[in-house]
């Protein structure tokens, strides 16, 4: 069964773009079918990936608003499993069109119906907002990934995002979790990631995920190239712990079936 994973964070700056491109890509090298869905209107998903968001005929806005077909619009990319669901700008006016359509906050989930067994894992890099369109994400997801920022202020604002994921629980998705915390941008030197590390843990525990994303120059050149980081240099740091992430979220999917006495490759938690 397909896992549909969010990457949300309203916070700017805490590495979702680069996580989603980054997990999806490993995702991917694993050899599972992976779709990168990019679902803000900077589409710096579709840029960081190497396409021009400027030169995308069909893209998830004239999907979500207009019915169009997505499987016309998802674009194949230089990683071997790894298609792209691309954005551009108009995205930004979606939520203005969507205002009085009937059902709204399911528009994104019925686009990914159409497609999603195509895939073992769809991966959404949300807005860095708490509208409509990442709404949509939340509502049409599994579970959601939420980036933090080893850096001063990394829990502001995160109460707000736990509370709209709950009203999401409550009210459109009762089947949506928390996959995990994913600390980013981990400096081992500074004494602030380490105190910022400990606050985390001992705030969510277990949902933070043992993988850390440590600060790495290669991860931050990697978009300038078009490439993910293991595209851009398998052998660097930020290439080991965005596959070491997804391994992680591999084995927490993962369930061994008793009766037949094998594994199943994803459970749709």
């Amino acid at each position: 069964m397909t896992k549909i994973i969010a990457i949300a964070n309203q916070k700017g700056g805490v590495g979702k773009t680069t996580s989603s491109i980054n997990l999806a890509a490993s995702l991917a090298v694993l050899e599972y079918k992976t779709l990168l869905v990019d679902a803000d209107p900077q589409a710096n998903s579709t840029s960081g990936i190497g396409f021009d968001p400027r030169s995308v005929k069909s893209s998830i806005y004239e999907c979500i608003v207009n019915d169009s077909d997505p499987n016309e619009a998802i674009l194949s990319t230089s990683t071997p499993n790894l298609d792209l669901f691309p954005a551009h700008i108009d995205l930004v006016g979606a939520e203005i069109e969507m205002i009085n359509a009937v059902e709204r906050e399911y528009k994104m989930k019925a686009v990914l119906e159409k497609i999603k067994e195509r895939y073992d894992f769809i991966i959404i890099d949300c807005s860095p907002s708490l509208g409509l369109i990442t709404i949509n994400a939340l509502t049409a997801s599994d579970s959601v990934v939420v980036p933090v920022q080893c850096e001063y202020f990394a829990l502001e604002g995160l109460g707000k995002l736990l509370n709209t994921i709950k009203i999401v629980q409550t009210r459109l998705n009762p089947a949506l979790h928390i996959e995990g915390i994913l600390l980013t941008m981990y400096d081992v030197r500074l004494r602030l990631s380490n105190q910022v590390m400990e606050e985390v843990k001992s705030h969510f525990q277990d949902l933070v995920f043992d993988t850390i994303i440590q600060r790495n120059t290669k991860l931050s050149e990697a978009p300038s190239f078009g490439v993910s980081v293991i595209m851009h240099d398998a052998g660097s740091r930020g290439a080991a712990n965005y596959l070491s992430l997804a391994r992680e979220i591999i084995r927490k999917n993962k369930v061994k079936s008793e009766a037949a006495g094998e594994e199943t490759k994803i459970s749709n938690v």
